[in-house]
């Protein structure tokens, strides 16, 4: 791969997979050895690139931001900057990623990531994420036909968003099938409705007994089955997936150069800090590349609701399932009210943060110890494989055990670049209140948060006050539209209030739609998971004439 950087080359988290192209790991998804795909090293910025880069539409930074990662070996520029175009051709404002002022004199803002076509930030990588699918098999398939045709099987786990953004990204899509698996009556209605009632045969949702955890395991246990993989080419759109973590970092760039551009900020003597509401660690990991790659980012703050394994780890080094270690996790803090919850995932006002297990973390714990623990190896290659035989004894334990804790190098060497807040249900409802009353928002009324960015707006006034006057960019990762639970709690008693103002056009009628969904008991599990795949892909195939 002499044409290829260390940033266009692929290896696992965990130490079986090494030299990968951008293409294999799109196509794989998860590795192997069920680790996750990451460059062999972070590429830094250009030479100027401030000045290069400050009036660059979103798409042109997409494009070179992804060419550092990106080989055009692989994916020749001209075709490259053609899928950027398609991908964000569906969203509803030019600026794709607007950054709008939420308070001028606290110095905050929202980084708006709802104008794709599902409402929801991961509309700004899936749209992407579909394309370069698309991509990738018209070459692979050129000048084939019937059962010689390669064919993808798209498998994912959502908690809300992910679902419905990837069926609007690979809806449609030739030779591709895809599943999603989402936990029953663990998601809005609203999400629901956006997955289950569309018409494409090459979509199949999964309604599953249990947990978003539950369904993020069938998938990780259906990529170990080799013969699935085999048989069925699986890869995933999930965020486990880099090409999500690739397009997510554009949008940290994009938020920083449009303050810059609006003369609110001024690189060479003001901070700033980007606030993620996050659950499966996906999102903020984008702003952690692109704060390695050279972007001036202080701190990214960690900002969780009550399922808090994330912000424990912060404060105490263990990451465990089960809060076992330390006082600071036992009851919270007074300002949020949020106690820790032995009985495992707990169901709140931000359901798309429900999550037990933040798989993405895995990928941050990879370079950790490639940084601090494994400085005595002699070589690279020898710091890249201890720092993978690290993370598998740290991912072992957590299978094993629950949980597993880091020496106080790692966690010191995490803290240099994320702090955390958790958020309580309690407080979301009153951050959602209290903005909405704010003077000089944007809109026509008061500025309405989902609860996920309502938990991002509380973990940032928190900053705030510890690193006073330094901006916050938080991000803003769904329209409230879709989690009307929330929003009518919040604001249901407030004067010229109407949940029906907030409904966009294509939320109208949605749920009265009909539905497309197959139930999988918990007494079937996997087994009944992978009968549904099998037979569903067997009937795609023989009625687009690929079948063997």
């Amino acid at each position: 791969m002499a044409s290829f950087s260390a940033s266009q080359r692929y290896l696992s988290t965990r130490g079986g997979s090494y030299g990968l192209s951008f293409e294999e790991v799109v196509l794989k998804g998860l590795a192997s050895d069920n680790g996750l795909f990451i460059p062999e090293e972070i590429p830094s910025l250009p030479l100027d690139w401030q000045r290069d880069w400050l009036k660059l539409s979103f798409e042109e930074l997409a494009f070179r931001i992804f060419s550092l990662y990106i080989s055009p070996a692989e994916i020749q520029p001209a075709a490259l900057k053609d899928i950027i175009q398609k991908s964000y051709s569906t969203f509803r404002v030019p600026e794709i990623a607007p950054t709008v002022t939420l308070d001028n004199e606290r110095k905050l803002y929202l980084l708006e990531l709802f104008h794709g076509p599902t409402l929801a930030f991961k509309d700004v990588a899936l749209q992407f994420l579909g394309n370069l699918l698309e991509f990738f098999l018209i070459r692979k398939n050129e000048s084939k036909v019937g059962k010689a045709r390669d064919h993808l099987t798209v498998i994912t786990a959502t908690s809300g968003d992910t679902g419905s953004a990837a069926i609007y990204g690979l809806r449609g899509k030739k030779d591709v099938s895809l599943f999603v698996m989402f936990p029953d009556a663990k998601i809005s209605p609203i999400q629901e409705a956006q997955m289950t009632t569309v018409p494409d045969v090459n979509v199949h949702c999964l309604n599953i007994d249990g947990t978003f955890d539950d369904c993020q395991d069938y998938v990780k246990l259906l990529f170990a089955d080799e013969q699935m993989n085999t048989n069925y080419h699986l890869t995933t759109p999930n965020s486990v997936n880099f090409a999500r973590i690739l397009a997510q970092i554009t949008y940290y760039f994009a938020s920083f150069f449009s303050l810059i551009r609006s003369a609110s900020f001024d690189p060479s003597k003001d901070i700033i800090r980007f606030v993620t509401p996050t659950g499966n660690f996906g999102d903020i990991l984008a702003g952690y590349f692109a704060k390695r790659m050279g972007l001036p980012i202080q701190k990214l703050v960690i900002a969780t609701n009550e399922n808090d394994i994330l912000h424990r780890f912060w404060q105490t080094g263990s990451y465990e399932k089960h809060p076992v270690h330390g006082k600071e996790v036992q009851g919270g803090i007074e300002e949020d009210g949020a106690k820790a919850h032995p009985e495992g995932v707990k169901e709140t006002l931000s359901p798309a943060m429900d999550i037990l297990v933040s798989s993405n973390f895995e990928r941050l714990l990879w370079f950790l110890a490639f940084e601090v623990q494994s400085k005595d190896a002699l070589s690279l290659d020898g710091k890249r494989k201890a720092a993978g035989e690290k993370v598998k004894e740290w991912q072992n334990d957590l299978k094993i055990k629950g949980g597993f804790s880091v020496d106080q190098k790692i966690l010191d060497a995490a803290k240099q670049d994320f702090a955390s807040e958790r958020v309580s249900d309690q407080e979301i409802i009153s951050t959602i209140r209290n903005v909405y009353k704010w003077p000089g928002t944007p809109g026509d009324k008061g500025y309405i948060l989902d609860p996920h960015s309502a938990i991002g707006i509380s973990a940032a006034l928190r900053s705030a006050k510890e690193a006073q006057g330094v901006h916050h960019v938080s991000l803003a990762t769904a329209h409230p539209a879709k989690f009307g639970r929330a929003v009518e709690m919040a604001l249901g008693e407030e004067e010229g209030f109407h949940f029906k103002d907030v409904l966009p056009p294509q939320f109208v009628g949605l749920e009265d739609l009909p539905r497309r969904v197959t139930h999988v008991k918990k007494s079937d599990g996997l087994d009944g998971v992978r009968r549904v795949i099998v037979e569903e892909v067997r009937k795609e195939l023989e009625a687009n004439g690929s079948a063997s």
